[in-house]
């Protein structure tokens, strides 16, 4: 069930109420008691996925699960490159060297 934001056009009275689709809208303020309560309009909540197991891509089309097999070869061969990042600390070895200008 929805949260519906109402606003009381005689005192500024601002509340919430937690009601169902169906449900007619709130006409008596529950701050003064008059009948000029109007329902704003919300921006609406963003669908929001907890817990593990629901990604995005769930759901893509075959086309998009094919075209995605076919990238996957050329996706292992910068996997290799990775390997090349291990040659990064390398630079650390100059830190090293560093060491050696000390002494």
């Amino acid at each position: 069930m929805p949260t519906y934001d109402y606003q009381c056009d005689a005192c500024g009275h601002t509340f919430e109420k937690f009601q169902s689709i169906t449900a007619k809208p709130v006409r008596k303020c529950p701050a003064c008691g008059k009948l000029k309560v109007r329902r704003l309009i919300g921006i609406g909540a963003g669908v929001i996925f907890r817990g593990s197991g629901f990604y995005q891509t769930d759901y893509r089309s075959d086309s998009y699960r094919k075209a995605a097999e076919k990238d996957k070869p050329s996706s292992g061969g910068s996997t290799d490159s990775k390997p090349s990042a291990k040659d990064k600390p390398a630079s650390g070895g100059s830190s090293s060297s560093s060491g050696k200008d000390k002494s």
